[in-house]
């Protein structure tokens, strides 16, 4: 019988980010306004819950709905009112771990995948939460390779959810209270989908006890981003079933790129073409876009001085989306649009991103024709820079845009 091909779970930030993957995603993971862990994120409205699930699955990817935070006495309305309405939506599962919505969700019948914020971390717990009939388990991130392929043989029938990009917590796998403790406030605990994210800023840390300064504003707990796609075989080898992105608040473009590297490094295992100069592209490519440097966090070992960013903030790519126009309009009957640019130039082959500020549009295509007023078949337009000097430029389009909606390049920074 042929082996199930493990699932490529993409997160979403808005429709944008969903029009992004719905080529290469098996399955999407996002939140609605309330209850879940990336509450600074754009998320849904509860009412389009049902109108994303059909999205997602006339397009046949799964739905799966975040609800994971720390739960108080005074939300269990509202979580019941979530539940009921992914009910309604017919959602695949709902990604979950406080006890007590653990009940509610099962109570109304829904699929649970057990959170990461559970904190699953040895056989005994995975077997427990999979009594309590849980569908999916997502492991602590602080796991080795080897400690997660002994859970996964001593289960029975949940299936194994892991990070394979993206950004890695400092501390164990989100439950921290830096930043409540910075704010001042429990409801920016990381527990509650709030948090500011204090380990990433540069911090000077003295031993009294010592009269040493151990750190005089260094980026010291600042951890690097996890990147496993070339390690994809072996995971798929460990019998894993999901492998996740993480990147909930990220730019549509970014989720994009992760999310088609690692389709096309699954693609590559189960075709025997995984290859060495792949792997190599594959990285250049998720260069590009927002890093903080890669490790392969807790996978191979204990993650060392070198998986910390200290000497930067934030992306080290040396690449940024720059904007330089915008849609004026679009004409179906041509494929074609117009737009004004604004800044630099444009020529045959070079690839833009089309997303809509007050739009879902979200588009990314090589630029095929140029034409400027009646002159056709041009190769590259004059540059661009400056409000009296913009241009209207007519070039062909691969779906429908619409007005006022931005024109992006990604532009490679000195």
């Amino acid at each position: 019988m042929k082996k199930k091909q493990v699932e490529l779970l993409a997160p979403l930030k808005n429709l944008k980010s969903l029009h992004a993957v719905q080529k290469n995603a098996d399955a999407v993971y996002f939140g609605v306004e309330s209850l879940n862990m990336r509450m600074f994120s754009d998320n849904f409205n509860i009412k389009d819950l049902p109108r994303i699930v059909k999205l997602c699955h006339d397009n046949n990817i799964k739905a799966y709905l975040t609800t994971n935070i720390i739960i108080y006495d005074n939300e269990f309305d509202l979580l019941e009112k979530i539940l009921d309405k992914a009910v309604e939506s017919e959602i695949d599962a709902v990604i979950i771990h406080d006890a007590g919505a653990i009940q509610l969700a099962k109570e109304k019948g829904l699929n649970l995948h057990i959170s990461t914020q559970a904190n699953i971390s040895n056989y005994q717990s995975a077997r427990f939460y999979e009594s309590m009939d849980a569908q999916r388990l997502i492991l602590a991130r602080e796991l080795s390779l080897q400690q997660i392929k002994d859970i996964k043989s001593r289960l029975k029938e949940s299936q194994i959810e892991i990070f394979v990009h993206g950004a890695q917590c400092t501390s164990i796998s989100g439950r921290c209270y830096f930043s409540a403790e910075i704010c001042g406030s429990q409801d920016y605990s990381a527990n509650r989908g709030k948090c500011t994210q204090p380990c990433r800023r540069k911090w000077t840390v003295y031993d009294d006890q010592n009269n040493e300064l151990l750190y005089d504003g260094v980026f010291f707990i600042s951890a690097k981003d996890l990147c496993m796609i070339e390690y994809i075989p072996e995971l798929i080898e460990a019998d894993i079933d999901a492998f996740k992105i993480e990147g909930r608040m990220r730019d549509p473009i970014y989720i994009e790129e992760t999310t088609n590297c690692y389709r096309e490094a699954i693609n590559s295992y189960y075709s025997n073409s995984f290859t060495q100069d792949k792997i190599q592209e594959w990285l250049k490519r998720l260069n590009k876009v927002y890093n903080k440097g890669f490790s392969t966090g807790f996978y191979f070992q204990l993650p060392k001085g070198n998986d910390i960013a200290r000497e930067s903030e934030g992306n080290i790519s040396n690449y940024r989306k720059i904007e330089i126009g915008k849609v004026l309009s679009y004409y179906p009957e041509k494929s074609a649009a117009k737009i004004l640019l604004t800044k630099g130039k444009l020529k045959l082959k070079d690839e833009i991103f089309v997303i809509g500020t007050h739009t879902d549009t979200f588009l990314r295509q090589k630029i095929t024709s140029i034409q400027i007023k009646q002159k056709k078949n041009l190769t590259e337009t004059p540059n661009v820079s400056g409000k009296e000097n913009r241009l209207s430029v007519g070039i062909k389009i691969n779906k429908p845009v619409k007005k006022n909606d931005r024109v992006y390049k990604l532009e490679q920074i000195t």
